[in-house]
């Protein structure tokens, strides 16, 4: 309500100072005043509640709201984000980020003209949100014009100097070397060096690429929280209307950019309430999904810790997995048992997928037949199962251990 009637005000001083001009006013004009000389484009400070920060590099504009504990986003309480452990990201960051308060970890998410990068890309809005005893608080900071870059990003430095520990999502491949470059290219500090980044997107991907289309934060956002945003801003065009902003100086289209970015870095909060805590207690981790299991089961087997994998993999399939990823799950189980020494859980891993048409039927009977012949000395039944496995793939190996077990069963005879 407060943006409209803002918006509203500034409509009315406009058509006043319209009609003044076409009327001929006579009355002698009255010395003008600073706030009468500022030139159109510098609007989104009327549009929008914030302020014009001034800087010994020069000026910007800045706007900060709070999201108050009491409110949620889609399934999680924003009261929630203060609660959390203070090595939650310890798991997930591979130990680098041992220890952090919650309150020392900034949310960081950019605007930009362009996708590309390099030295003609700029981050005109840079979204910082951080975790308080009050809620979420957000302050955005943005660049009327390009001018206005050393003073924006002298702001930002400051701003991140009372956090430890950055948090993005596809951050370290985009956001932080963008950045990076527009601190080399305005001769200042970049702020990023003393700061542990931890990139979401990475464990996002592992818990949830094998259920998901897409990792997108945005489907995410809809298909973990529960969001469903309401007129929302393509990523795609952004900098278009950028673009229209600095040639036209409206400041209208401006507002779906800030919203954007604001709802973008508070789903990043959110999330980050959710994707640590599976990395730090995979087998305490509530899975609706078997898929979401599998993935956090194979950053497990990465970690070195095979029969914790194992014990999620068996978890996947309990819960239930689409055909496809339920006979790759299974041959996966079959070979960690086997690996494990654990012989005959394997061997009744591998008799079921030999059982019935799948991908791995022919994998699964060769298996079964290096059991027959090494453990169980059965080379008639190694010979029959290896025939099983040649009418469903004629390979070298097959046809040599078919021959060595023709003359091993003849010889018993």
């Amino acid at each position: 309500m407060e943006d409209i009637q803002q918006q509203l005000a500034a409509l009315r001083r406009r058509i006043a100072r319209i009609d003044k001009k076409w009327t001929g006013d006579a009355a002698e004009p009255r010395p003008p005043r600073p706030a009468d000389l500022r030139p159109a484009r510098y609007f989104i400070e009327e549009l929008m509640s914030g302020e014009v920060i001034r800087t010994a590099a020069g000026e910007h504009f800045e706007t900060e709201r709070l999201y108050e504990r009491h409110r949620r986003h889609g399934s999680m309480d924003i009261s929630n984000l203060y609660e959390l452990p203070a090595d939650l990201l310890e798991a997930l960051s591979e130990g680098s980020i041992t220890s952090a308060h919650p309150t020392k970890w900034a949310f960081l998410d950019t605007e930009t003209t362009g996708l590309a990068g390099g030295t003609g890309t700029y981050a005109f809005l840079i979204g910082v949100g951080s975790i308080t005893p009050e809620g979420f608080r957000l302050r955005q900071f943005f660049m009327r014009d390009y001018g206005e870059e050393p003073s924006l990003l002298a702001r930002l430095s400051e701003h991140l100097a009372q956090f430890d520990v950055l948090i993005t999502y596809n951050g370290k491949t985009y956001d932080q070397p963008l950045l990076e470059t527009r601190f080399r290219m305005a001769r200042a500090r970049q702020p990023f060096a003393r700061m542990e980044h931890l990139d979401l997107l990475h464990g996002a991907r592992r818990l949830w690429k094998r259920r998901l289309e897409s990792c997108r934060l945005v489907e995410l956002e809809n298909q973990i929280l529960g969001v469903e945003r309401q007129g929302d801003l393509p990523g795609e065009m952004i900098p278009y209307y950028y673009f229209e902003y600095v040639r036209t100086q409206q400041a209208f289209r401006l507002v779906p950019i800030f919203h954007h970015n604001a709802i973008d870095i508070l789903s990043l909060a959110c999330l980050t309430a959710i994707v640590p805590f599976a990395f730090r207690s995979p087998e305490d981790t509530v899975f609706r999904h078997g898929a979401d299991a599998i993935g956090l089961a194979r950053w497990v087997v990465q970690a070195g810790r095979p029969e914790q994998a194992l014990r999620l993999l068996r978890r996947a399939v309990d819960i239930g997995l689409p055909d496809d990823l339920l006979f790759k799950t299974l041959w996966d189980i079959g070979s960690m048992e086997k690996r494990l020494g654990q012989i005959e859980a394997a061997v009744e891993v591998f008799r079921d997928l030999a059982g019935s048409r799948n991908p791995f039927r022919a994998q699964a009977l060769a298996e079964l037949a290096k059991h027959h012949e090494h453990c169980e000395r059965d080379y008639a039944q190694a010979l029959d199962v290896t025939r099983q496995a040649l009418t469903l793939g004629d390979t070298p190996q097959l046809r040599q251990r078919q021959r060595r077990l023709e003359l091993r069963v003849a010889r018993q005879h």
